[in-house]
């Protein structure tokens, strides 16, 4: 079953979700990747404002492709998420409360979603086309020299997504494989 959730996220929402939660999300949320990562943090060593108030926003890894005449957004599939691992705990700390992305985070990463308690959501890799259907609205709204790795402002509607790691350390990268391991076993007996 699918849970519906909206932005901006509230300790309530991450509480009820856990690790394996199929979620449809509405509302605003935020792209960045790698090189706006480094400069949020560069920013915010220079004592400069961020240029959005991530206070319990969701960040999308994404820089999309260049959207089709007549299209809201090109395919916006996730990217890696562990190579926004080295910047995530200072923006949880600072109230990032969502990610979105793909693949393992970090024990360092883990760690700080279980103490400002906040959560993981995945989409699978080659979804782009797929979550592209979801955006209503994109908007550059830093960072522009970036290009593609520009800050972008979204409208979503039911943007599917699934909890890779709950607000309690659930992984689903190690309980996924346990799990099918189990039911491997299972159905050799």
């Amino acid at each position: 079953m699918m849970k519906k959730i909206s932005t901006p996220l509230s300790d309530e929402v991450i509480a009820s979700l856990s690790c394996g939660d199929q979620v449809y999300i509405s509302g605003i949320i935020y792209t960045a990747r790698d090189a706006a990562h480094k400069r949020l943090i560069d920013d915010l060593k220079q004592n400069k404002d961020l240029p959005f108030d991530i206070k319990n926003q969701i960040v999308f890894y994404m820089g999309p492709c260049p959207a089709a005449p007549g299209e809201v957004i090109g395919p916006a599939g996730p990217t890696t998420s562990h190579r926004m691992d080295k910047y995530t705990p200072r923006l949880l700390s600072l109230g990032l409360r969502g990610m979105i992305g793909k693949g393992n985070r970090s024990s360092e990463v883990i760690e700080s979603i279980k103490k400002y308690h906040s959560i993981y959501f995945a989409c699978v890799g080659g979804t782009g086309t797929l979550c592209a259907k979801h955006i209503q609205h994109s908007e550059v709204i830093a960072y522009s020299d970036l290009g593609t790795e520009a800050i972008r402002k979204l409208e979503v509607v039911d943007f599917p997504v699934f909890v890779a790691i709950d607000a309690k350390g659930n992984n689903i990268y190690i309980n996924g494989p346990n799990n099918f391991r189990k039911y491997l076993l299972k159905q050799d007996n």
